[in-house]
């Protein structure tokens, strides 16, 4: 009980600290018109990555906190990093160069590190939970997500404080806008989701030298991803960033959409062909089977729940269809290596767990459609 309760309050101070140095950085006018422009990129940003995550759903609670640590606790360890980089590199190389060290240096390798740490924790601590790449990727894109909307806050609050009111906030805020909430909102996201996809190849590895090298060379090349961008943006012209932008992210960008999309795919096939045995077993009616098997029917179904029965059916039939899949996740490690890694006694309880759960949620969807219907 100590633990979750010190980690909130770490958080909250984190938070509390990064809000007090934005504050005395540029205002609280402008940090409160920071927020406000901050909110609609990332809002695109978690819808995407919520959207990569249906067919499983996170619990919303690690969610919450995995942005809430890339808002709060990984800005604030930036933050103190990079200023402390900063007033080296200016007493060392001379004034002027040490916004280069940080922004080349320190921001791409203690960022990266710092908003990592949830995906790590989760892999060593809640490995049965991590399913593979599509969790990588949607607890790294969070934390990420986290991040970039408080940096966002304050660089849309300095172009505020730098160009005033009238033409100025055009200019400013506007120009800011267009560069990081239109054009880039997903830059933080995408270094970040590269070490998540690296996890998650790896999370349930027996080989340990694989689960140590894989993630180190996508943190590797996430800090360069992130140096890149920051260099073509600091010592670059505007035609340098440009061509870094269209020739390399972009690319890069495109490609690691298209890993997301084939790895949601790649989880419908797994329950697709998980179901017809778990109807076999009785666990589910023959019937429910290509119900189960695409998301379209399955949003249909609780739809037609809750036409005919009212919003408590269709939040049953929701709960019920969210314990299918669980359950058609824990059936497939049965029979491959990885179980041999997990006690088979222990994939025997999780499982007994999970089909306490489904028949639980299975029996409260038919009671709620039921006494809809006799109403």
């Amino acid at each position: 009980m100590l633990l979750p309760v010190t980690g909130i309050v770490g958080l909250a101070l984190s938070g509390l600290l990064v809000l007090g140095l934005a504050t005395v950085r540029v205002g609280v006018l402008a940090v409160l018109i920071g927020v406000v422009v901050a909110v609609v990129p990332v809002l695109a940003v978690v819808a995407a990555f919520l959207w990569i995550d249906r067919w499983e759903p996170e619990p919303a609670k690690l969610l919450l906190l995995t942005f809430a640590w890339g808002a709060c606790v990984a800005t604030l360890t930036a933050l103190l990093v990079n200023d402390t980089a900063e007033a080296v590199g200016e007493f060392l190389l001379g004034e002027g160069n040490g916004g280069k060290v940080s922004a080349l240096v320190s921001a791409p390798l203690v960022e990266e590190a710092v908003k990592t740490v949830p995906v790590l924790a989760l892999m060593w601590r809640r490995s049965h939970e991590f399913d593979g790449v599509v969790d990588g990727i949607v607890y790294a894109g969070f934390s990420a997500a986290g991040f970039a909307f408080t940096e966002n806050v304050y660089y849309f609050g300095r172009a505020f404080v730098e160009h005033g009111f009238g033409d100025g906030i055009s200019a400013g805020v506007f120009a800011a806008f267009i560069l990081r909430g239109l054009l880039s909102p997903f830059a933080h996201p995408l270094f970040t989701v590269l070490i998540g996809i690296g996890v998650g190849l790896v999370v349930h590895s027996r080989n340990r030298g694989a689960k140590i090298m894989l993630p180190l060379a996508a943190y590797v090349g996430a800090v360069l991803l992130h140096a890149l961008w920051n260099a073509a943006a600091t010592l670059g012209g505007a035609d340098v960033f440009l061509n870094v932008y269209f020739l390399i992210m972009v690319p890069i960008f495109v490609a690691v959409v298209m890993i997301m999309v084939w790895q949601r795919r790649r989880e419908q096939r797994v329950i697709a062909a998980t179901l017809p045995g778990m109807a076999e077993a009785g666990w589910i009616a023959p019937s429910e089977v290509p119900l189960l098997a695409s998301l379209s029917d399955r949003r249909k179904w609780r739809k037609q729940a809750r036409k005919e029965s009212g919003r408590a059916a269709a939040k049953a039939v929701g709960a019920y269809q969210a314990a299918v899949t669980e359950l058609a996740f824990a059936r497939r490690w049965e029979g491959s290596p990885t179980s041999e890694r997990m006690r088979t006694d222990y994939l025997s309880r999780r499982q007994a767990e999970l089909l306490a759960v489904l028949k639980q949620t299975r029996a409260e969807a038919v009671r709620l459609a039921r006494s809809g219907t006799d109403g």
